[in-house]
C-alpha cells in the first residue's frame, strides 16, 4: 500500500514532538528539570550589546532567550538568540563550558529558551558575539517552529497563534510597537491639551452612541439582560454636565456584527468632549492629532499605505456630504418635494436598493456611501450629515434638514466622526422617539431610547463638540496593515472544529 506524503509528513513530525518529550524526561530524571527554575538575572539584551559594543568588548553579560539557530562544527557550536530586542549570535565551546553541559547543550532544539553567560567579543567575520562561558536551558520547547525559511505563512494560523508568529516574524513585533507608540502619542496629544482620561462602563444596561448591533448577556444576580457598549458618548457627555470641561477615553467597544479587513467585533475606539467647543474646533483636534501621531511614527505627515502615499498634513480638506453626492450623481435630494419621489428617483435614476422607511436624508447617505467614499483617498473631512442618520448632533442653524457633523476619511476609509452636540433635550428625546420608529420598521441599528441621558440634558449641558476616532483604523494606515487583525494581537476568530 502506498504511504501518501502528508502521512508520511504527520509521522515524522509525532516522531520529532515524541524525541522532545522523552528529552525532557531525561532532563527531569537527572535533576535538570528546566520548569523548576523561577528566575532569572538578565544584565543586558542584544541590542544593548550590538549598539554599546565598545563599551561592552571583553566584559561578561547576561542574556536569555529563544534559540533560533544552531550551526555545529564538531566541540564547538554558533547559535542565534532571539530576545524582546532582535537576535545575537553566541559562541559555544565544550572546552569552555564543560564537557557534561556541551553534551546536553547539543541536545537542545530550536525554540528552547536558554541562558548564556559569556564575553562580548567580535568573530573574524566582524560579528558582535558572546563567547559561551556557560549555557542553561530555561524552558523546553516541546512544539516545533516553522521552518526558518518558508516561516509561518498561513495567514490564517498566524493570526491563531499570534505568539508563533511574533517569534518568528519580527516585522510582526514592530507593527505592535508602532501600535503602542501611536496610542502613547494620542494620550500624550490630549493630556497636554488638559483633557482628563476616564473610565466609563463597558457593561450597561442601554448600548447607545452609535448606530450598530450590540452583543447581549444577562447578569445573574440582579436578573437583568445586560448590554456591552456600543460606544461611550453618552457617558462621557454625562461628565460634561457633571462639569468636567473636557474628558476622553479610549478602549473597547463592542459592535455584534460582520467581519472583514476593516471590522472586527471588539475594536479600539477613542471619544472626547469638549464644553464651549463647536465641530470646527473638532476638525482642527482631528487633523492636528493625526498629523502628531503620524510624525511620532514616521517622523513626516506622509505615509505609504499599500503602495498610495497619503499626507495627513493639516488643514485637510472639506466637503459637504450633500455637495459630492450632487457632484458624483447630478441629483440634488433636498431639492425633491417629497421623500416618495426621492426613493423613485433614487431607484430609478441611481439604481440604489430603497427601502420604503427611507427618507430624502437616508438617501443622500445611501448614495454618498455607493458613489463618493471611493474618491476620498487624501484626508478628507465630509460635513453636514442629514439629521435622519445623526440622532446626536445639533442641526444646523442655517438648514434643519443637515447637522453640523462630520466624518474624516482617509484611504475611502471613515476614521473619525464628530460633531456639535445636541444639546437641546426636547429635540432629543423626539429624535430618540424618531428612532425607535425606524427601529419598529425593521433598522436593527437604530439608536435606543436613553430617558437617563434626557434627563442630563434637561439638567443642562453646556454647548459642547465630541470626536470620536477610530483607533484600529488609523493604526492600519499608520503601520502599513491591509487587514485590522495585522494590528489586533488577538482579533476575533471562529474556532477550528
Amino acid at each position: 500500500m502506498k504511504v501518501s506524503n502528508h502521512t508520511n509528513e504527520e509521522q515524522n513530525l509525532n516522531e520529532l514532538l515524541k524525541i522532545r518529550r522523552e528529552k525532557l524526561k531525561h532532563l527531569q530524571s537527572i535533576g535538570k528539570d528546566p520548569f523548576k527554575i523561577e528566575k532569572v538575572y538578565v544584565s543586558h539584551y542584544s541590542q544593548d550589546i550590538i549598539d554599546n559594543f565598545d563599551n561592552l568588548e571583553g566584559q561578561v553579560v547576561t542574556i536569555a532567550g529563544r534559540l533560533m539557530a544552531k550551526r555545529g562544527h564538531g566541540k564547538a557550536s554558533f547559535i542565534n538568540i532571539q530576545d524582546k530586542d532582535g537576535r545575537i549570535q553566541s559562541y559555544v565551546r565544550e572546552d569552555r563550558i564543560g564537557e557534561e553541559d556541551y553534551q546536553l547543550f547539543v541536545t537542545y532544539d530550536i525554540g528552547d529558551i536558554i541562558e548564556i553567560v559569556g564575553e562580548v567579543f567580535k568573530t573574524n567575520k566582524g560579528e558582535i558575539s558572546i563567547k559561551a562561558n556557560s549555557v542553561r536551558l530555561l524552558s523546553k520547547s516541546l512544539q516545533i517552529l516553522p521552518e526558518k525559511f518558508h516561516g509561518l505563512k498561513d495567514q490564517d494560523l498566524r493570526y491563531r497563534q499570534r505568539y508563533v508568529d511574533l517569534i518568528v516574524n519580527p516585522e510582526v513585533k514592530e507593527t505592535f510597537i508602532k501600535r503602542n507608540k501611536i496610542i502613547k502619542g494620542i494620550r500624550e496629544f490630549l493630556d497636554e491639551r488638559g483633557y482628563l482620561e476616564v473610565e466609563t462602563p463597558i457593561l450597561t444596561t442601554i448600548a447607545g452612541g452609535a448606530a450598530a448591533r450590540p452583543f447581549l448577556t444577562h447578569h445573574n444576580t440582579l436578573d437583568l439582560d445586560m448590554q456591552l457598549r456600543i460606544a461611550n458618548e453618552l457617558y462621557l457627555k454625562r461628565l460634561i454636565v457633571g462639569g468636567f470641561d473636557k474628558v476622553y477615553e479610549m478602549g473597547k467597544m463592542f459592535r455584534n456584527e460582520g467581519i472583514s479587513i476593516k471590522h472586527n467585533p471588539e475594536f479600539t475606539s477613542m471619544e472626547l468632549y469638549a464644553a464651549y467647543h463647536d465641530y470646527e474646533d473638532m476638525m482642527e483636534i482631528t487633523e492636528n492629532l493625526v498629523a502628531y501621531c503620524a510624525e511620532k511614527v514616521h517622523g513626516t505627515t506622509v505615509v505609504n499605505f499599500q503602495g498610495t502615499e497619503i499626507d495627513f498634513k493639516p488643514p485637510w480638506k472639506r466637503e459637504s456630504m450633500h455637495d459630492l453626492v450632487k457632484e458624483k450623481t447630478g441629483v440634488n435630494f433636498y431639492d425633491i418635494e417629497s421623500d416618495e419621489e426621492a426613493r423613485k428617483v433614487a431607484k430609478e435614476k441611481l439604481h440604489l436598493e430603497v427601502e420604503k422607511r427611507m427618507t430624502r436624508g437616508h438617501l443622500v447617505a445611501l448614495a454618498f456611501e455607493e458613489f463618493c467614499e471611493k474618491d476620498l483617498i487624501q484626508p478628507t473631512f465630509v460635513l453636514h450629515h442629514p439629521v435622519e442618520i445623526s440622532p446626536l448632533a445639533k442641526r444646523n442653524p442655517d438648514n434643519p434638514l443637515i447637522t453640523n457633523r462630520f466624518e474624516a476619511f482617509a484611504n475611502t476609509w471613515e476614521i473619525a466622526n464628530a460633531f456639535s452636540e445636541l444639546n437641546d433635550p426636547i429635540d432629543q428625546k423626539q429624535r430618540f422617539e424618531e428612532q425607535l420608529k425606524q427601529k419598529e420598521a425593521g433598522d436593527d441599528e437604530a439608536h435606543p431610547m436613553d430617558l437617563d441621558f434626557v434627563n442630563a440634558l434637561e439638567v443642562g449641558l453646556p454647548p459642547t463638540g465630541g470626536l470620536g476616532v477610530g483607533i484600529d483604523r488609523l493604526i492600519m494606515l499608520l503601520t502599513d496593515s491591509p487587514s485590522i487583525r495585522d494590528i489586533i494581537l488577538f482579533p476575533t476568530m471562529k474556532p477550528l472544529e
